[in-house]
């Protein structure tokens, strides 16, 4: 019996091939604001509706409160990056590795270093006026 553990789901391998195909793209079209904004549009477009209109509010809310960061995919994710192109937050839908939540992350360039604990994701279901609070409280945070 094969040990499932031992390898990447297909899932896991899709999003590497994504990710190759980001690098390969950005590098084509050179990293431009201009670029990465129509990458982060397609990939949220592409998302089934559930998970593109939670996508198009944190977009909405990032854009509104950390204008500064640099929209761009990663692993297929819409993210945003800080000037030195270090992903600071992105979104992981559901779907895309048939979770049951989608998932707000920030990474360590995001440094909401907070004592011995921090966050550094959310389940989210669904978008209201205190979750939107809540994201924009972090991401600003994050962006510096």
């Amino acid at each position: 019996m094969a040990n499932k553990t031992a390898g990447l789901s297909q899932e896991e391998r899709d999003a590497v091939k994504q990710r190759a195909a980001e690098l390969r793209a950005e590098e084509k079209a050179g990293k431009s604001r201009a670029a990465g904004e129509k990458a982060v549009r397609e990939a949220i477009a592409a998302l089934p509706d559930e998970d593109r209109v939670l996508a198009e509010g944190i977009d909405r809310i990032v854009t509104e409160v950390a204008p500064h960061l640099v929209p761009k995919t990663w692993y297929g994710f819409p993210s945003y990056a800080d000037a030195n192109g270090k992903i600071v937050v992105f979104f992981k839908a559901a779907s895309k590795f048939t979770s049951r939540y989608a998932t707000l992350g920030f990474e360590e360039s995001a440094q909401l270093d907070d004592g011995d604990l921090w966050v550094t994701s959310f389940a989210v279901i669904a978008l209201t006026p205190q979750s939107e609070k809540t994201i924009a409280d972090y991401v600003r945070k994050a962006a510096g």
